[in-house]
């Protein structure tokens, strides 16, 4: 970031040019691929046709106007996992109470207000009459962050808050978020009334609407009404918490596919950015074995933040187990022809592969392969226009690597 950034665009543009937020009801520039990622909904909708990720891929810009250079196609690690200088695992030794995992997230951004790293966070509250509606919040106090805990699996307009910043007093941002929001904020950042710019990423993966997430947990939990959080974790399972604290698995291959297979949103369909290439700080689970995060840092800024929290944290080295590959060709043609497993045999598959399957980055790699084919497949079909400009260089490698059923 400059130490004096430009106007703000609402400023700079001319009168017949200055951009107001979009009625929730107008069709957006990426039309049905939009993520609602909240820029529309700010005087930077002006940026959007070169700062919208459906609109347009720049991944080598991006990561390297953040972290100096683009990722190595040829290192396998990058080729996956994007630009980096450290991967590890971790855990809080002392977790957050009501966090999703141990609360590392939470706790980067509470030490970022309390050490004067930053002026304000961005993160994700919920709304008052519903856990899952997310509510986008500029947190200024570390009381705001920790009730922002707990990810929202809804599409939500992180950047909207944008609107906010001029005549806020923020000069210094930690904005927490997925890869498309974390792409259009890359874009737009230099144009931002701020002097500096943290980015805290989130690995992100199928999203869906709030009806969608509706009929998710309703095809797939026990008791949808009271699931607080729920994630699909390294075991092949999908782990539910309920209010009452109780604990509900289900194995990845009992979903109802043919009634899930398309209620996640076309944004997340056509998404190749599942690591959050763009951040500088990543924590996840992708790459980590069961009860551990992910930890990945990719440029001298993630560190700086990770330094806020490290002390904090029970480290151990990244690890890898299995062969991914045979699991992910025998899972792009089941979901392709939408087959749904008997409950019984959906559990043995499920013992059988959390035993002897992938784990660790192995395991990050077969959600990236599977997810990767998919979208592909989705893109050819559905946008068969725009599908090879659309899917990055590092994606179509990956992507080549197996048989796609016919378009």
């Amino acid at each position: 970031m400059t130490a004096t950034p430009p106007t703000p665009p609402a400023v700079a543009l001319a009168p017949h040019e200055r951009a107001r937020p979009m009625a929730r009801d107008t069709v957006r520039p990426a039309r049905d691929l939009c993520s609602d990622c909240g820029l529309c909904d700010s005087r930077w909708v002006a940026y959007v046709r070169r700062a919208c990720a459906f609109l347009e891929q720049r991944f080598e810009a991006m990561e390297a106007a953040a972290h100096g250079r683009s990722r190595n196609l040829d290192d396998e690690n990058e080729l996956y996992f994007g630009v980096h200088q450290r991967m590890f695992t971790a855990r809080l030794n002392r977790p957050i109470a009501g966090a999703q995992w141990t609360g590392i997230v939470s706790r980067i951004g509470v030490r970022a207000l309390e050490t004067g790293l930053v002026d304000a966070v961005l993160c994700v509250g919920q709304s008052p009459g519903d856990r899952f509606t997310p509510v986008p919040v500029l947190a200024r106090t570390p009381e705001q962050v920790l009730a922002a805990r707990v990810n929202k699996p809804t599409l939500s307009p992180n950047l909207a808050v944008l609107e906010q910043l001029p005549g806020s007093g923020i000069r210094r941002l930690l904005a927490i978020g997925v890869g498309c929001q974390i792409q259009a904020l890359r874009a737009v950042q230099d144009t931002l009334p701020l002097d500096e710019l943290y980015v805290l990423g989130l690995p992100c993966v199928d999203n869906v609407s709030r009806q969608g997430l509706q009929t998710f947990l309703e095809s797939a939990s026990r008791s949808p009404a009271t699931v607080v959080h729920y994630e699909f974790m390294q075991d092949f399972r999908i782990h539910f918490r309920h209010e009452d604290g109780s604990e509900e698995t289900v194995p990845f291959f009992g979903l109802d596919t043919p009634k899930l297979k398309d209620v996640f949103a076309p944004s997340c369909l056509s998404c190749f950015d599942y690591t959050n290439a763009g951040a500088d700080l990543v924590v996840g689970y992708m790459g980590a074995t069961f009860g551990r995060q992910w930890i990945t840092v990719r440029n001298p800024r993630g560190q700086r933040l990770l330094d806020l929290v490290e002390e904090e944290l029970d480290q151990a080295p990244v690890t890898s187990r299995g062969d991914r590959r045979q699991a992910v060709q025998q899972g792009i043609d089941a979901y392709d022809k939408a087959l749904k497993l008997p409950r019984w045999l959906a559990e043995a598959v499920g013992w059988v592969v959390q035993r002897f399957g992938p784990a660790g980055l192995e395991y990050g790699r077969f959600s990236i392969d599977s997810h990767f084919t998919r979208n592909a497949l989705w893109l050819r079909r559905h946008h068969p226009g725009i599908a090879e400009r659309h899917i990055p260089s590092f994606a179509r490698r990956i992507v080549s690597r197996y048989r796609l059923p016919s378009t």
